[in-house]
């Protein structure tokens, strides 16, 4: 028997079996319903892009086809024929291969002894290794991705993270996948190498690999995808042809309503001329931080963007105290300051929410409240012991403050979603009262409800708070949504700056990687 499904002759003209077909899936947690009848499918060469909020059931439902979790319900079929996976070495043998944001490689083997982890060439007998064998198959797999500039022996830890997602491709591929889940591929990415990562896509479609994508970047999924299916707090809201939907529709569809737009500046409005907050001058602690000076004002959003590597992170850990600069200057309100370590600079009014929010920002294992009282505990504290009842209003004033979706302060920071997580993380940070805030991707990974939460967040502490807030992002529509000024990084080195009515992605791009741009440029005044 194979399941009907109610988008293939209107949407997919492709002959034979789906090749994979999910019929009113559920899946119940204690007390949480996750998935609440879900259905879902995917053709042979198709791209089908799976969308939702954080929180909507996209994970439950990818780690039920990957075997990771079993329905609680429903009808699961591969190829037309019915399924039950009990583990994921299951789902792997029906030719499904789920790609995570988390590699799973080892990072002290080389890139073949990965792509045939757990499945190396034998010779004849099945006794020795054949290392040849494994060598040659992994090559030939990485030519096919037009992935033949990596060296088969060269060991993962050395490669970049773009790389690393090709040998997790190729791996894939080494087990016949025939059905690819990736999830949030794009997320570390250059744009270099998600351009890459889209020829990619594209070879294993004309290969008729099934692909379901899961992306919060909506751009993706218009440049991808062959059909979109929209989940919301676990119920399948609908399916779309891409080619007949648009960005506020499937917008709608994720959140139940329209979206408040986000802030845009004002493009014939002046920059605000608040006082100097901070100013850094030749900043430098190598190998990645080798120049860098910049100003950022009270009231005033500094974008900072740059590549990979191009030493962003590094200025902010500097100026917080993370790193300390081997040499430069650092003046806050106009005052040369010594940073050599976290406490100095919030001593000064300086907060600083990192790029890894579950690694770096955040104690996964506490609760909301735990979390958002950390920067202030000895404020919280009556004599020796820590005052609860303080900590509770602490917490609750910055839950609703922020709007984080919470039964309550109690709840655990991983039972949270990661817009919610990244919402405590600024949380931590403003119940400091700082006059400096520097956010490092503060939306990467999250939905588009949630990062239009954080983006209107940001834009009322700059104009209505008046603080100075420095904003590190890889996604240059948000530098540009965000920024009254942007700055760009490149080699350690601070190369450009652009007044925001002059800023384009182009002239950022193009400073990023070394051409010559329009715009004030400190690197051509040095």
């Amino acid at each position: 028997m194979v399941l009907e499904t109610p988008t293939s002759s209107a949407s997919m003209s492709s002959p034979g079996e789906l090749a994979l077909a999910l019929r009113k899936v559920s899946k119940t947690f204690p007390g949480v319903r996750a998935l609440d009848e879900v259905s879902f499918d995917v053709w042979p060469g198709e791209v089908h892009a799976l969308l939702g909020e954080n929180g909507a059931g996209k994970s439950t439902l990818i780690k039920i086809v990957s075997g990771v979790y079993p329905p609680g319900s429903g009808e699961m079929q591969v190829d037309g024929k019915t399924v039950h996976f009990a583990h994921p070495r299951e789902a792997q043998a029906h030719g499904i291969a789920t790609i995570y944001q988390e590699f799973s490689l080892y990072p002290e083997l080389t890139v073949a002894e990965n792509i045939f982890s757990g499945n190396m060439p034998r010779r004849l007998g099945g006794f020795a290794l054949d290392w040849g064998r494994a060598a040659r198959e992994a090559t030939a797999l990485l030519e096919s991705l037009d992935a033949s500039d990596l060296n088969v022996r060269s060991r993962v830890g050395t490669l970049s993270v773009g790389n690393r997602q090709r040998v997790e491709i190729a791996k894939a591929l080494s087990r016949k996948a025939r059905i690819l889940i990736l999830d949030e591929p794009t997320a570390v990415l250059t744009q270099h190498d998600t351009e890459r990562l889209f020829g990619i896509i594209h070879r294993l479609r004309a290969q008729k690999v099934a692909i379901v994508y899961i992306s919060h970047r909506l751009d993706e999924i218009f440049a991808l995808a062959n059909r979109v299916t929209v989940l919301r707090d676990g119920k399948f809201i609908g399916v779309k042809l891409v080619s007949e939907t648009n960005e506020s529709e499937l917008i709608r569809m994720m959140v139940g309503r329209a979206l408040e737009l986000e802030p845009l500046p004002h493009l014939g409005e002046a920059t605000p001329a608040g006082e100097v907050v901070l100013r850094v001058r030749n900043l430098a602690r190598r190998p990645l931080l080798r120049d860098a000076s910049l100003e950022v004002r009270a009231g005033e959003i500094v974008g900072l963007a740059g590549l990979v590597g191009s030493g962003r992170s590094e200025l902010a850990q500097a100026v917080f105290g993370v790193a300390p600069p081997e040499s430069g200057t650092i003046e806050v309100d106009g005052r040369a300051v010594n940073i050599s370590r976290p406490e100095d600079a919030i001593e000064l009014g300086i907060a600083y929410a990192p790029e890894d929010r579950q690694r770096q920002g955040l104690v996964i294992a506490m609760t909301v409240g735990e979390n958002i009282g950390l920067t202030r505990i000895w404020q919280l504290m009556r004599g020796p012991f820590l005052n609860f009842e303080a900590e509770d209003r602490l917490a609750d004033e910055y839950v609703r403050m922020l709007r984080i979706k919470t039964p309550d302060s109690h709840q655990v920071a991983r039972n949270l979603s990661g817009g919610n997580q990244q919402k405590i993380v600024l949380g931590k940070w403003l119940a400091t009262k700082p006059r400096l805030l520097m956010v490092d991707e503060p939306t990467r990974g999250i939905d588009v409800g949630a990062r239009a939460e954080i983006h209107r967040l940001l834009d009322q502490l700059a104009r209505e708070e008046k603080m100075a807030i420095l904003v590190i992002s890889s996604d240059l529509p948000e530098v540009l949504r965000l920024s009254d000024r942007i700055c760009v990084m490149r080699e350690g080195y601070l190369v450009a700056e652009f007044a925001r009515h002059n800023a384009t992605q182009e002239n950022i791009l193009a400073a990023a990687v070394g051409q010559k741009v329009n715009g004030d440029s400190p690197e051509e005044k040095r």
